[in-house]
């Protein structure tokens, strides 16, 4: 069967629960979207807004603080945001990929390090209390003073599960909480033990999220490479569709795949958003023109504006700033909004403003100037 780009943009939205907000526990929520990617404080609290029914930042950042979903490098080797059940079974998995890619560049500065005793010493060092890397690094100095420090660290981020704790990354009644970026191990911060998923577990995990979807697609999403073998393993159990251009998609048989034609509300997505970091191509939401446009307003400080869909495609930007006197969202068009369009987004737009800045006393709504 033949799945259109709209067909699987839907599917796809549905899944991510684009389509309808869900009222949900927020570790469950997380676990449905196969995590989030988190190497911001805090951006991606607005990514779980955009998904959860009547969510509060304070109500996520408790999550948090419960030990209930973590930060940590996982998929692609950056930091996401998955529960403390997904950490310990994925991490193993993912474990190779993240060594190498920790290791790539500090390899040759590491000859003369035992790993074993470097690892050993690491955990050691950061189970006695979380901490930054800046620091840990001292400490390795004192043991190897003729190495780079900063090869020791990225050695013992590779090889160790290392949480990011708050209260980096949490959310307080007067906003975000800013904090050292401190970390202990997996093993010290939580105090559950989850066996160790396969690798069939994981491409079945990401068809859940973002199916229908490919092999290079899941290597993208991932970071793990050669899976067309696992997707060949799996494949008697799936189901397999075509896309506009003939190639394969895989995915669950009783996953959703609404009709084409289901209507898709105004979301505002955060700056890294995984909708679009998850595929080998990123035209599911977003035209090769829309695309261009979005470039343009990156900034040079490495600054990503929100994308905003309309009708399930990138339409718009989004950006909010806060001052002492209140909170400013901006959004841009990057293709023509009808009125229905703009009103939708003013009211969407609303909310995320009550939701990033509930205290604050002035809220104001900018339409800039198309990109």
């Amino acid at each position: 069967m033949r799945l259109s780009r709209r067909a699987l943009n839907r599917a796809t939205l549905a899944r991510q629960f684009l389509l309808e907000r869900v009222d949900l526990p927020v570790d469950d929520v997380v676990e449905r979207l196969a995590g989030l990617q988190a190497q911001t404080p805090h951006s991606w609290y607005h990514g779980l807004w955009a998904r959860v029914a009547g969510l509060t930042a304070v109500d996520v950042s408790a999550a948090l603080t419960e030990r209930r979903i973590v930060r940590l490098a996982l998929q692609r080797a950056t930091i996401h945001l998955v529960s403390a059940r997904d950490c310990l079974a994925w991490r193993p998995v993912l474990q190779p990929m993240i060594v190498r890619a920790s290791l790539t560049q500090y390899r040759r500065r590491l000859e003369g390090v035992d790993l074993e005793e470097l690892t050993a010493l690491g955990r050691a060092v950061l189970e006695e209390q979380p901490m930054t890397f800046a620091a840990l690094e001292k400490r390795l100095a004192e043991r190897w003073p003729a190495h780079d420090p900063h090869a020791l660290s990225y050695a013992v981020r590779g090889y160790l599960t290392l949480i990011q704790v708050p209260p980096r990354g949490s959310w307080g009644e007067a906003g975000p909480i800013s904090g050292p970026i401190a970390h202990t191990t997996a093993e010290a911060w939580l105090d559950t033990q989850v066996p160790a998923a396969s690798v069939d577990d994981l491409v079945l995990r990401y068809l859940a999220a973002f199916g229908p979807a490919g092999v290079k697609d899941a290597q993208v999403w991932s970071g793990l490479t050669r899976l067309r073998e696992v997707f060949e393993r799996l494949r008697p159990d799936l189901v397999v569709h075509e896309d506009d251009e003939g190639a394969e998609v895989f995915d669950l048989p009783d996953a959703p795949r609404p009709p084409e034609d289901t209507p898709a509300p105004v979301r505002f997505l955060y700056d890294f958003d995984n909708l679009h970091l998850s595929y080998a191509q990123r035209t599911r939401f977003q035209t090769p023109e829309t695309a261009v446009a979005r470039e343009r307003t990156f900034t040079k400080n490495g600054v990503l504006p929100g994308t905003i869909l309309i009708d399930g495609e990138v339409r718009g930007v989004w950006l909010v700033t806060r001052e002492r006197a209140g909170v400013t969202l901006t959004v841009r068009p990057l293709a023509p909004w009808s009125g229905a369009d703009r009103r939708a987004i003013e009211a969407e737009g609303a909310d995320l403003l009550a939701f990033a800045a509930p205290e604050a006393s002035r809220r104001e709504f900018v339409v800039g100037e198309a990109v």
